[in-house]
C-alpha cells in the first residue's frame, strides 16, 4: 500500500548560495539554513523512496511560447544549473511519474507533461537541500509568474487529485511532498502582457525568446533581481503559516483572491501555490512551522514548515 509519508514547504533564494557573504541579518540566515537541515533530517526519518517536488518557473525551463498552468516532469529532470544551484541530470523515476500525469488527467487535471523537464532553482533548490541523497523526484512546476494563473481554489484541488492519485499508485511506495517557494517577496518580473520601461520589455524579450538561450539573458536580468528592493510582508507570513499549523490552509482562498494576494504578498507570493498543492496532498493535516526569517538581502519571507500526516498518539 502506497502511503504519503511527509510533507514540507520551503522558500528558495539563488542568492542564498551567491550572496551569503553580503548578508546583514546573519542570524537569521543561519536559522533558515539550519531549517532546511532540520526539515531534510525529518524527511529522512520517513524514509521516502520517492519525493514530489511542486515548485515554480522562472523563466529557465519554460517559457512565454508554451507555458501551461501544471506541468510534470515524466522522464528526464535536468537543472539549469544556475547560480550555485544544481546542474544536470537528477535522479528521477519516469514509471512512476508518467502513471502520476496519467492519474491527474484521470481526476480531470489535464497536466501537461515532458520527457526532459528542464527545471530551475524553483524545483531543484529542493532537490539540493531537501530530498534525501540518491531519492528519485517527480517535478510539478506551476506556472505563478506569466499571467494568466491557476487560482488558488484550483491549486488545493489539484493538491487534493494529487493525493488519490498518489495513493493509488501500485507497489508498496513511501512518498513525500514538498512544495517550495514564497513566501512574502517582489522580484522585477513585470506582466509580460504590459511592460513598462525598458527594463520591463527587456525581461518580457527574455520570457519570450530565453528558449535555448537563456543564458545570455541572465547576464542583464540578474541585476535587476538582485538590486530590486524587498518588499516583505511578515503580517502576511506569519498569517499563512498559522493555516498551515491549524491544517486550515483550504482557507486561503477566501482569505486572499488572486489580486488581493499580489498586493498583499507581491508577485512572490503566488508561489503559495506550491505550499497549497503540498498542503492538500498531505490532507491539510496540521504542520509544524520549522523557522521563519525575513530576509531583505534575499528579498524575501523565508520559511520552512514540516507536516506529518501520521503524527505519533500522545497518551495522557
Amino acid at each position: 500500500m502506497t502511503r504519503i509519508v511527509a510533507g514540507v514547504g520551503a522558500s528558495h533564494t539563488t542568492l542564498m548560495n551567491t550572496r551569503w557573504d553580503e548578508v546583514d541579518h546573519l542570524e537569521r540566515a543561519h536559522d533558515f539554513r539550519n531549517g532546511l537541515a532540520t526539515a531534510k533530517t525529518s524527511l529522512e526519518a520517513a524514509r521516502p523512496d520517492l519525493v514530489v517536488i511542486v515548485g515554480s518557473n522562472h523563466f529557465r525551463g519554460f517559457w512565454l511560447d508554451l507555458m501551461p498552468p501544471f506541468a510534470v516532469g515524466v522522464d528526464e529532470v535536468v537543472a539549469a544549473g544556475e547560480h550555485g544551484t544544481p546542474s544536470g541530470p537528477q535522479p528521477a523515476d519516469p514509471d512512476a511519474a508518467l502513471a502520476v500525469c496519467e492519474g491527474m488527467l484521470g481526476a480531470g487535471f489535464d497536466a501537461a507533461f515532458s520527457t526532459r523537464i528542464q527545471v530551475d532553482h524553483g524545483i531543484s533548490h529542493a532537490i539540493q537541500y531537501l530530498v534525501p541523497d540518491g531519492v528519485p523526484s517527480i517535478p510539478i512546476v506551476i506556472n505563478v509568474f506569466a499571467p494568466p494563473l491557476p487560482s488558488l481554489a484550483r491549486c488545493l484541488a489539484f493538491g487534493a487529485a494529487l493525493r488519490d492519485v498518489l495513493h493509488g499508485l501500485p507497489g508498496d511506495r513511501r512518498i513525500a511532498v514538498i512544495g517550495t517557494g514564497g513566501l512574502s517577496h517582489q522580484i522585477p518580473f513585470p506582466d509580460w502582457r504590459a511592460p513598462e520601461g525598458e527594463a520591463e520589455e527587456f525581461l518580457a524579450e527574455s520570457f519570450r525568446e530565453g528558449r535555448g538561450n537563456w543564458e545570455r539573458y541572465e547576464a542583464k536580468r540578474r541585476p535587476l533581481i538582485v538590486g530590486a528592493p524587498a518588499q516583505i510582508n511578515t503580517e502576511f507570513d506569519r498569517t499563512f503559516l498559522e493555516l498551515l499549523a491549524t491544517g486550515e490552509l483550504h482557507a486561503a482562498p477566501q482569505r486572499w483572491s488572486d489580486d488581493q494576494l499580489v498586493a498583499t504578498a507581491g508577485n512572490g507570493g503566488n508561489e503559495i501555490r506550491a505550499w497549497l498543492v503540498m498542503a492538500a496532498a498531505l490532507g491539510h493535516a496540521p504542520g509544524q512551522p520549522i523557522v521563519y526569517s525575513p530576509m531583505p538581502e534575499w528579498l524575501t519571507g523565508m520559511a520552512v514548515a514540516h507536516i506529518d500526516p501520521n503524527p505519533p498518539t500522545r497518551y495522557s
